[in-house]
């Protein structure tokens, strides 16, 4: 080997080795348990009331219905949006092939960050599952959701105050809505 090659190497090598670190090192970072902070996160009722009426429609009120999750619990194939829009706990562990999102009632969700593609064969339409898939940029994991009811989320997670905050930002496009919902989540590390 030239001595060009071997200082090319020499060069390269410690590049490439703090490269894969760095993403162990955020890989790491995610894991754990999260819990709401209330205080620091939008109200998901009044984000949802934002884009029905940016849609032009009206919202169904009353002085008695005083339900803190008023817009969760639809379809099935819906299911995700409220998982992640209205679940207090989340629980994050890396696989292989990305991560596990865990909520409450063991609702699992994998963010698959190995460039696999989303297919669905001719006889498997009807039975279609919600589809992850995120990536790295600039430190922070953006995320795509393609849930079965074939609206679209795009959401970015970042870690703040020394990886004890979980910032969590989403544009939620429900297949039947015409506006988007706009909406942030902000966990704490728990013990």
């Amino acid at each position: 080997m030239s001595s060009l090659r071997l200082l090319r190497l020499s060069i390269l090598l410690p590049l490439l080795l703090a490269g894969s670190w760095s993403l162990a090192q955020a890989d790491s970072a995610f894991n754990g348990r999260w819990r709401i902070n209330e205080g620091l996160s939008d109200n998901t009722d009044s984000q949802v009331e934002k884009a029905i009426r940016k849609a032009g429609e009206k919202v169904d009120s009353s002085w008695f219905d005083k339900r803190k999750d008023k817009y969760r619990g639809g379809p099935a194939d819906q299911e995700l949006y409220d998982r992640f829009s209205y679940d207090p706990v989340l629980a994050i562990t890396a696989v292989p092939e990305g991560y596990v999102f865990e909520y409450a009632d063991n609702f699992k969700s994998t963010v698959y960050t190995d460039n696999r593609s989303h297919s669905v064969s001719l006889n498997a339409l009807d039975s279609s599952e919600d589809f992850l898939e995120g990536q790295w940029k600039d430190g922070k994991l953006q995320v795509e959701m393609h849930p079965r009811d074939g609206g679209y989320v795009a959401a970015t997670y970042s870690l703040s105050d020394g990886g004890k905050r979980l910032h969590a930002e989403f544009t939620i496009k429900p297949n039947s809505f015409a506006e988007a919902i706009e909406l942030e989540r902000v966990y704490d590390r728990q013990k």
